[in-house]
């Protein structure tokens, strides 16, 4: 079993949700949040965290121990109001609701995207991506 196959099993499991209702299109979301070339792509979204304090806690998706939780408060604001606010429109959910499906699932899949504790660059994170949304559909 390769590690993409691997990463999709995991990632698809996370999205499953046992007892844990989320909102057709989350996935879709938090994959865009991590390929916006205007935002940086993962990159950017780890900078977005840094530049809140939030270092340790996005190190530790990135590193191979253990994920440190997020909180939805903590998600508002790295990612801004606005991002927050357009996923929960897209998803028809609350602001509230959104951040708090993005402070479950971004752990997970950020360190399902930073295999062996790096940040792949852009066509090795442009393939993941592609294969796992394709998948998720």
């Amino acid at each position: 079993m390769g590690l993409l196959d691997t990463l999709t099993g995991q990632v698809l499991g996370s999205l499953s949700g046992e007892g844990t209702q989320r909102p057709a299109g989350l996935a879709d979301a938090i994959l865009a949040l991590v390929n916006d070339p205007q935002s940086g792509g993962l990159r950017g979204l780890i900078g977005a965290f840094e530049q809140q304090g939030l270092g340790g806690i996005v190190s530790s998706w990135i590193g191979t121990g253990q994920n440190q939780p997020v909180s939805a408060e903590q998600v508002q604001s790295a990612l801004g109001s606005e991002q927050v606010d357009a996923i929960a429109q897209k998803l028809g959910v609350t602001s509230q609701e959104a951040s708090g499906h993005l402070a479950e699932l971004l752990p997970q899949i950020v360190d399902k995207l930073t295999p062996n504790g790096t940040v792949p660059e852009g066509g090795d994170l442009a393939g993941m991506l592609g294969s796992l949304k394709d998948l998720l559909r």
